[in-house]
């Protein structure tokens, strides 16, 4: 019998002394078995009926279990970081699991985060820009259903991201239901299928088939040098989705409000009204005030040209920055990243120009 190690969490302090006992029948092949933490942060895959719905436990039962069976081809330790449903997960969180993995990333192989699936393509997202030229793989998952529920895609999801480890795809993953998506690319699509998450304007990573893992696609080569740290951010960002008829003198309340960026969602592959209701001149107001406005298209698929339509070059002409094809969790989560580097306007801009790890497509 092998040691699965469990390392309990409470009030940010670990016992890491506490171990429980799971099977691990022997070695799978010749090669050494991948070390790999899984850090658990709460989350459907976590869950248990209360009394007023779903809520997440620390350790499940069902969970150390399924972690002892798969443990006969892994060498796992688990850690208890954080005891959340994912809608509370914030930007707090955020630098708490980015911190967590980074201090581990010299003592595993490659670690696994066990997350709600609601908030976890922002939390994919963010980890990308805060975890900088990532050498090992770093692989978020969870599940639709419970783990104690005898339906549940926890199992396949957990063994799909392991084994995401086992092949050194390095970097920011996503693994659901068969699929490694990257992280800057991951949208859940799906609230109730098991098929919740789709890779949005870019092919999947890999895929789980009947002949095993097949990778598909692979981001650039790390630069030399080490993983940096870069976890500073600026949670005060407002995301507008326009409607016909938007009010402009929203753009001059959410100033008033203090917040610092704005993704502004519009219509097609670019565009928003001028007529009755011009917004282009209140964005430009926005900008002049050293407030970046950042653009996209509330279409899931093929991004944004705001250089097409009459409406979109007004946009363009006000100073926005367009953030082409990525998502809307990484258009988010980037901009608040890029108000953690810098205080500039034109440093905004560079960062929005720079492709990290994928997360926008070169032209």
């Amino acid at each position: 019998m092998r040691k699965i190690s469990l390392a309990a969490a409470s009030g940010g302090c670990y016992d890491r002394e506490k171990e429980i006992l799971a099977a691990r029948k022997g070695r799978k092949g010749e090669r050494d078995m991948k070390k790999i933490l899984l850090l658990a942060t709460g989350g459907t895959i976590a869950s248990v009926q209360g009394v007023t719905g779903l809520e997440p436990r620390k350790a499940p039962p069902a969970l150390l279990r399924i972690l002892g069976e798969l443990g006969e081809w892994y060498d796992i330790t688990y850690r208890d970081i954080l005891n959340l449903d994912s809608s509370n997960i914030q930007a707090e969180e955020w630098q708490l699991i980015a911190r967590e993995i980074y201090a581990s990333l010299d003592h595993y192989d490659g670690i696994v985060v066990t997350h709600g699936t609601d908030t976890m393509g922002y939390t994919a997202s963010m980890l990308t820009f805060m975890l900088q030229n990532l050498q090992k793989p770093v692989v978020l998952t969870g599940s639709q259903l419970p783990v104690e529920n005898s339906l549940s895609d926890a199992r396949s999801n957990l063994a799909t991201a392991l084994a995401a480890v086992d092949h050194d795809l390095y970097g920011v993953s996503v693994a659901f239901h068969h699929k490694i998506i990257s992280g800057c690319r991951a949208v859940k699509v799906r609230t109730m299928g098991f098929d919740a998450f789709e890779s949005v304007n870019s092919p999947d990573r890999g895929r789980v088939l009947a002949n095993g893992l097949q990778l598909y696609h692979r981001p650039p080569a790390p630069l030399p040098g080490p993983t940096r740290l870069r976890d500073q951010i600026c949670p005060a960002v407002f995301l507008l989705k326009l409607i016909p008829g938007t009010d402009p003198r929203i753009f001059a309340s959410l100033q008033q409000l203090g917040y610092r960026g704005v993704v502004l969602e519009a219509f097609g592959a670019g565009g928003l009204h001028f007529v009755r209701r011009d917004l282009s001149a209140q964005i430009g107001r926005l900008v002049e005030a050293g407030i970046p406005v950042v653009v996209s298209s509330q279409c899931l698929y093929e991004g944004s040209d705001f250089s097409i339509y009459e409406v979109g070059r007004r946009v363009l002409a006000s100073g926005a920055i367009q953030a082409g094809d990525m998502t809307t969790e990484a258009a988010v989560t980037k901009l608040m990243w890029a108000l953690g580097q810098t205080g500039s306007l034109e440093g905004v801009r560079k960062i929005f120009a720079t492709n990290y790890a994928g997360e926008i497509s070169e032209a």
